[in-house]
């Protein structure tokens, strides 16, 4: 089992303060669901764990690592942002190659949402197709820990319930932090849900506690 520890985390841009004083601690085996309005810091508290921004304080060890680098994060945090990230012009199956080793390549190669696009590039693919080949693609990856921004969004429901389903079989080995605006897809498969909120992260305990701060259908 491997641990993913996040401590002490505050950004300001200039005089707003987006993140302060930040904890969250995720294990393999885990699903962690991140929620939190548009602007909450949500995207920036990822790019942060994964080490593409820095913060103006900040604390993340995997095991008995201290991360201080993002070249340290190679093959121990996957992070798939909202908007796309792939290079347009690469082959689906060359893609899969660069990004997971070869028993999940083969995996990907044989599987039937991503067969029939094998031989197709990032730039002739439509939104929902790149999504799924994006989130495919990162949650197959070597790293133990996999940090997803609205990995849903452009999905038709069929395939966000087979996304989610890889997810938690794959969660049996890897460690996950999803954020997402749908309260619904993000708890559905999640063992522990956070809400970020006014610059800081807090625990829900339950559907009633996260209403009490915020918006989400109550038929859910």
């Amino acid at each position: 089992m491997s641990k993913l520890h996040i401590d002490s985390v505050t950004k300001s841009y200039g005089s707003k303060t987006i993140l302060k004083d930040i904890y969250l601690s995720c294990e393999t085996g885990k699903i962690l669901a991140l929620l939190g309005g548009i602007g909450s810091g949500k995207s920036t508290l990822l790019q942060i764990i994964f080490g593409t921004l820095k913060g103006d304080s900040q604390f993340i060890k995997f095991n008995d690592q201290v991360l201080t680098k993002q070249s340290e994060r190679k093959n121990k945090i996957a992070y798939l942002p909202q908007t796309s990230m792939f290079p347009k012009d690469i082959k689906i199956k060359n893609l899969i190659s660069l990004f997971c080793n070869e028993e999940n390549s083969q995996k990907l190669f044989n599987s039937d949402l991503l067969k029939p696009l094998l031989n197709s590039t990032i730039r002739n693919l439509s939104g929902g197709e790149k999504r799924m080949v994006e989130v495919i693609t990162i949650i197959h990856s070597d790293a133990d820990f996999i940090l997803l921004e609205e990995p849903y969004s452009g999905l038709s429901p069929i395939l966000t319930e087979k996304i989610m389903n890889m997810i938690k079989e794959l969660s049996r080995e890897k460690g996950f932090i999803i954020s997402d605006f749908n309260v619904e897809e993000a708890i559905k498969i999640s063992d522990k849900f956070y809400l970020l909120s006014n610059t800081y992260l807090k625990q829900m305990k339950d559907l009633k506690e996260l209403q009490q701060h915020y918006y989400f259908p109550k038929n859910i």
